[in-house]
């Protein structure tokens, strides 16, 4: 990043505006191996910088893909412009937003680069053990991944920050056959926030999770598509968090709420189970580091964590400094940008659904006739809260008894009514970390969330 000091820019804010300027820098790097063979060898890094100014209700944005001091001036010019030029002509007649108080933040880590090399041996060693471990299996995939976002954020008014996102996965997937010939997958994740030397010291670190992951593999290769229905089930941490994030949480972020989300008429309403609450959490839940830590956005408003459902009322959305005004609520940070050319827009950062006090065991036990699912490999949901998620893992629940494997499936349902039914909730949270949201700009996001038992539609075959 340029040693051009963005402090020193403020000086040529617009008076009477709301001004933010952003430097920033993404790198991606991706190995990928199929059966052995390199299929994929990425390398990548953006960087530029961007301002943003609001003025009478309208923002104007400009963003150059240069980290100098002269592209510093020329889009804050360049911002201005496009602010006074949009308030002349669909000005809303709104002055400045609410000042937030002064404050500096450095959250920022030295991120060491790791040679490509490094990805690629890495990879190989990961292949060749589970090629000689497991050799019945149809095919193999092994992707080392590791991107991290650097930001560097100056404003006319709140906090100004510098910060980074590392985060580095191994992403597993094996493949097996069912005695009548047909191709069964699994897939897991390693990894987590941080950069790839600190996170994966020896290809060794990986061996347990393939282990586990052949075992389960193997069972579900012997396994049997669940029957089509309206059951009892109990998902697992990893669907709690997707439903969290999916089916409730985008209905929650305040600019799909103005949208006209299915939250739009439920504030201070019942929308789940006395048991439900659920927070999009800033840096820390339960004592411990979250994730994907935020705190600061891209709009200087320090992180702090947004109460969205509580013992089953929904009692807030997610927000930008804009959106917040709007409803009378209290920004939380939720402003984010994935690369230097965006715009910030209200985002989720690490959305979960609060632990409760029932044991997994019991959950299990409870069950007459039901599924546990437990992996899925895709969901989409709409602003309706209407959802339908991929299943790729789980087993029957048969008398209070795990039974055999499960084939993939299908479950849907409408997120407020579905939570509705949960009548327990495990004790234990599960986070995923691993993915991007894909709300019009890829985002890293964290999810999370305990067991739930509950009532949902399974597709069945």
């Amino acid at each position: 990043m340029t040693d051009c000091l963005l402090t020193e820019k403020k000086a040529l804010f617009s008076d009477g505006a709301n001004t933010e300027l952003r430097l920033q820098r993404n790198r991606n790097r991706r190995v990928s191996f199929l059966n052995g063979n390199p299929v994929g060898n990425v390398r990548t890094e953006t960087k530029g910088v961007s301002a943003r100014v609001y003025a009478d209700g309208v923002y104007g944005f400009a963003s150059m893909a240069e980290d100098s001091c002269e592209a510093v001036e020329s889009v804050l010019r360049a911002a201005s412009e496009n602010a006074a030029f949009l308030s002349r002509h669909a000005g809303r007649g709104k002055g400045m937003l609410p000042p937030l108080a002064p404050g500096k933040l450095d959250t920022a880590l030295a991120l060491n680069d790791v040679e490509q090399r490094r990805y690629i041996e890495y990879a190989k060693e990961v292949d060749e053990y589970i090629k000689k471990t497991y050799p019945d299996l149809l095919s193999r995939s092994v992707v080392l991944s590791a991107d991290s976002i650097e930001k560097q954020i100056v404003v006319s008014n709140g906090t100004d920050s510098c910060s980074s996102l590392p985060r580095s996965y191994v992403y597993l997937f094996l493949t097996g056959e069912t005695k009548d010939g047909r191709p069964v997958e699994l897939f897991d994740v390693v990894g987590g926030f941080g950069t790839f030397d600190v996170n994966f010291k020896s290809p060794a670190d990986c061996f347990p999770t393939v282990d586990k992951l052949y075992r389960r593999l193997r069972e579900k290769c012997e396994g049997v598509y669940p029957e089509a229905g309206e059951k009892t089930v109990i998902l697992g941490g990893i669907l709690s968090g997707m439903l969290a994030h999916e089916a409730v949480g985008h209905t929650v972020e305040a600019d799909l709420v103005l949208a006209g989300s299915v939250a739009a008429h439920s504030l201070g309403k019942r929308v789940a189970s006395e048991k439900i609450t659920m927070v999009d959490f800033a840096h820390t839940a339960l004592g411990e580091r979250v994730p994907l830590p935020i705190y600061s956005d891209d709009e200087g408003t320090p992180a702090t964590d947004a109460m969205l459902i509580q013992e089953g009322i929904l009692t807030g959305y997610m927000n930008s400094r804009e959106t917040a005004e709007h409803f009378g609520m209290t920004p939380t940070g939720n402003a984010r940008a994935f690369l230097f050319s965006d715009e910030p827009l209200i985002r989720m950062r690490n959305t979960a659904i609060l632990p409760g006090s029932d044991k997994l065991e019991e959950m299990i036990a409870s069950v007459e006739d039901g599924y546990y699912f437990l992996d899925t490999n895709n969901g989409q949901a709409d602003t309706t809260g209407e959802f339908m998620f991929g299943v790729t893992g789980g087993y029957e629940i048969k008398k209070g008894k795990l039974g055999r494997a499960i084939l993939d499936t299908t479950i849907s349902g409408v997120a407020f009514e579905m939570l509705k039914t949960v009548d327990m909730v495990s004790d234990r949270m599960v986070w995923a970390s691993s993915g991007m949201c894909g709300k019009k700009q890829p985002m890293p996001v964290g999810m999370g969330g305990p067991a739930l038992r509950c009532r949902v539609t399974v597709g069945g075959r």
